[in-house]
């Protein structure tokens, strides 16, 4: 049974979008749609963007003096992890090396002195420039001093101790 009646409205076929294929596109503003009359854009604005087109959107508003995106910040970024470490200095540690050597008795004299001189010599560049060994320069002028001292010491009491043995002598009467 059909039915001929000619004011019922039969789709077309090609018309429907099959299954798994997309609606087809809206007309163009402006172009006649299936009924004859033509297509006109909304009132409220401007025209919509087709099926699947991308938004698109205008600059984002400036509030006051606000920097752009990327751009430098006035007061600095924040650095990230550790900066490098500041250097210690050489001289500091051969006055300590200098001096604990000096002190041990293996270059007893000389490696006081040179520990004493270049404990001074460091300390006077560490009041100049930015490195560290503050600590080791103080450490190695002290053992330096303190070596010095006791080697001097060490050989007056040895010079003593002779010169009193020289006096000890056995007196041979005849």
């Amino acid at each position: 049974m059909s039915d001929n009646t000619p004011d019922a409205t039969v789709p077309d076929p090609a018309a429907q979008p099959g299954p798994g294929y997309p609606p087809p596109a809206p007309p163009a503003y402006g172009a006649p749609t299936a009924s004859g009359a033509a297509q006109t854009p909304p009132a409220y604005g401007a025209p919509q963007a087709p099926y699947g087109a991308a938004p698109q959107y205008g600059a984002a508003p400036q509030y006051g003096a606000a920097p752009q995106y990327g751009a430098a910040p006035q007061y600095g970024a924040p650095a990230y992890g550790y900066g490098a470490p500041a250097k210690t200095n050489v001289l500091a540690i051969v006055s300590l090396i200098a001096s604990i050597v000096g002190f041990i008795g293996i270059l007893p004299f000389i490696g006081s002195l040179g520990g004493i001189i270049t404990g001074h010599i460091s300390l006077n560049q560490l009041k100049t420039n930015g490195e560290n060994g503050r600590g080791m320069a103080l450490a190695g002028t002290i053992v330096g001093y303190v070596g010095l001292a006791l080697w001097i010491l060490g050989t007056i009491l040895f010079f003593a101790f002779f010169a009193w043995a020289m006096n000890q002598g056995t007196v041979y009467s005849s």
